[in-house]
């Protein structure tokens, strides 16, 4: 991807509240914490677009059941940002008025959790009964009335890597393109709270994963501004496993060719460099990874992961594969 096509991104948590309970959330222990006010996180959209971030994604927390959301989005968008996104659970826009009302804010990119491809599975997960049907219609008013883009994540957790393939399925029947498959975080929250309940072993779930990505396969390549025409990838998965997907369906890899930087402000946290955050705090590469062939484009696996499990299924790769060309 050429440069100049590469955007200086920033994730702002207003806050951590939510109307789900994910059993997985890695803020789960957060929510107690009080949400930032209006007034300051206009001062954070503005000192966010003086640094020159101009790609701005609300993360949290539930942003959405915010009276406000719809009036930061609105000061966002006046602050200079060239895109816009909302990571959601979907279930506010299960209602048409705020559906449309958001549509017209100002949004680029609306990307729905979706941890299921049924009620039963997706509930389970996100602690609320009837929220995968409330999804479904906010899904559907989105599809009615925006523009932009709408894509999905999808934790892969214990409960749900086996059906991950149909996971994919169920997401493909919609036409979207966009999609993350995000191999849990143990670092702190509910996954670490539950570890061995939650976090399922790399070598259990990368055959599953590995299928849910080759669902893109057969959807025609892109041009020159996105090479395969589709972000169908995994986040936070060790190289080794997903050697044939590298780089362009794996999350951080892609990260490398669109954002310049990736900053996270949150109410009880500032980063001006998440990505090296992450590699150097939450990630780690055991010894046994040094003569691998990626050991350098790699940032190996959660550090809580080797203090539980080990590094025993990690697999040092002899030789890198060919990769996949980037225009």
């Amino acid at each position: 991807m050429a440069k100049d096509l590469s955007f200086k991104k920033v994730v702002l948590v207003p806050g951590y509240q939510c109307n789900n309970r994910c059993v997985f959330c890695i803020n789960a222990g957060k929510r107690i914490l009080p949400p930032r006010s209006g007034a300051a996180l206009r001062l954070e959209i503005k000192a966010a677009a003086a640094r020159g971030c101009d790609y701005l994604e609300f993360a949290g927390g539930e942003n959405t059941i915010r009276p406000d959301f719809c009036a930061l989005v609105r000061a966002a968008r006046r602050s200079g940002f060239k895109k816009i996104a909302v990571a959601t659970n979907g279930r506010m826009f299960s209602y048409p008025e705020f559906s449309s009302a958001a549509a017209e804010s100002g949004l680029t990119e609306i990307i729905f959790s979706i941890h299921g491809h049924n009620a039963a599975l997706h509930d389970s997960l996100t602690g609320v009964p009837g929220s995968f049907r409330q999804l479904l219609r906010g899904v559907e008013n989105v599809r009615k009335s925006f523009k932009g883009t709408i894509a999905t994540n999808t934790a892969v957790t214990r409960a749900n890597y086996r059906s991950l393939p149909a996971i994919g399925a169920f997401i493909a029947g919609f036409g979207f393109r966009n999609s993350e498959f995000i191999y849990a975080d143990p670092t702190y929250g509910g996954v670490k709270d539950n570890f061995k309940a939650l976090m399922p072993r790399i070598s259990q779930c990368a055959p599953y994963m590995r299928a849910c990505l080759d669902i893109a396969a057969a959807w025609p390549a892109g041009g020159p501004a996105d090479p395969l025409g589709y972000n169908w990838s995994a986040r936070y998965v060790p190289l080794c496993y997903f050697r044939d997907y590298y780089p362009l369906q794996v999350s951080e890899a892609r990260e490398a060719l669109i954002y310049r930087n990736v900053q996270h402000v949150a109410p009880d946290y500032t980063s001006l460099d998440a990505i090296k955050g992450r590699r150097e705090i939450g990630r780690a590469k055991p010894p046994k990874c040094r003569g691998c062939a990626l050991y350098r484009q790699c940032e190996g696996i959660w550090r809580e992961y080797l203090r539980v499990y080990g590094a025993a299924e990690l697999r040092p790769v002899k030789k890198a594969p060919r990769q996949k060309k980037v225009i």
